[in-house]
């Protein structure tokens, strides 16, 4: 049968608005992105040490879900420990061992990466290649900070007589803990000049030509060179106690060096640690829980360069259950 020739027209038209209108409707549902349901402000307080890895991965959690406010303050982990339990803040950073009464409390923490701390001192140090050659052992350090046995650099393999200035720290801190814990003894068993967080001791040191003192490495490496920053450096461990670093304990040079060797074993544990996330009870909202996923999963590809370690596999897997 012979269509008229209008007819024809109008068929044809309609074929191709129809198809224009399944085009736009397909480009539509594939071009734009799915809706973002995440929204809410996830307030954070507590160690220097987890500070500044935790305001990398907030920055690169909100370029995916940009509804999603953060409010991070540092402050040292017995403080963002408190603030979480007391429900003012929801993650209290920790850096240390969780206390059995702050269990009690609910605390209830997630691991998320591990740093250590290290000794420090001043690179205009008198006898500074002597003691970066020698190193000084665990049990001086003991006599340094807990005992008050040494009081002078020459008592440590120095040719150069000097008082040791000591400083530590004067907030509660997961730092001074675990530096102390690697003597079997807590914070308030320092020695030294208190100061404040981790970059008030980094600078302290870095002042005094004859101190001595701890930092968390994040405050000791300049992540774009990789090496250590000006003034302060890492006084090293003379792990197997024979009076010189050897080439298997001198890994201080980069922070890739030294977190390759926290990674390994090879640096003691303590100083070094798993840091983490406490929660007062398992986390519950939303935009929480995938904060802590996201920093399990595609957060671990920023440890490496911001100077962390990453945890093991079977961690991660382990700690992404406590939030599912």
């Amino acid at each position: 049968m012979k269509i008229p020739l209008k007819k024809q027209v109008l068929i044809v038209t309609t074929v191709a608005i129809s198809t224009l209108l399944v085009a736009s409707s397909f480009v539509k549902r594939h071009d734009t992105p799915p809706a973002d349901d995440l929204q809410g402000t996830i307030t954070i307080s507590g160690a220097f040490a987890l500070y500044p890895i935790t305001v990398k991965w907030a920055d690169e959690f909100r370029k995916l879900h940009p509804n999603v406010k953060f409010n991070i303050s540092a402050g040292g982990a017995g403080k963002g420990i408190t603030d979480a339990l007391s429900g003012l803040v929801d993650i209290g950073l920790a850096s240390r061992d969780i206390y059995p009464a702050e269990v009690k409390k609910g605390a209830y923490t997630v691991y998320v990466t591990k740093d250590a701390v290290v000794p420090t001192f001043n690179t205009a140090n008198p006898d500074a290649p002597a003691l970066l050659g020698r190193g000084v052992k665990k049990s001086q350090f003991a006599d340094i900070f807990v005992t008050g046995k040494i009081t002078d650099w020459k008592q440590v393999g120095g040719r150069i007589s000097a008082p040791i200035h000591i400083y530590t720290r004067s907030d509660a801190a997961g730092a001074a803990e675990t530096w102390a814990k690697y003597f079997d003894k807590k914070q308030e068993d320092l020695l030294g000049v208190a100061v404040y967080g981790d970059p008030g001791l980094a600078e302290a040191v870095k002042k005094d030509p004859t101190a001595i003192g701890f930092n968390n490495i994040a405050y000791l490496y300049d992540l774009k060179t990789r090496k250590q920053v000006a003034g302060v450096h890492v006084l090293p461990i003379d792990i197997n106690g024979n009076g010189k670093i050897d080439a298997d304990e001198n890994f201080y040079g980069t922070v890739d060096e030294l977190t390759d060797a926290i990674a390994s074993g090879k640096y003691p544990s303590p100083p070094a640690r798993n840091l983490g996330f406490l929660f007062k009870g398992k986390p519950q909202k939303k935009e929480l829980i995938a904060f802590v996923k996201y920093v399990l999963t595609d957060g671990q590809k920023y440890i490496d360069q911001n100077g962390y370690i990453a945890l093991s596999k079977q961690k991660i897997q382990e700690e992404l259950k406590k939030v599912e």
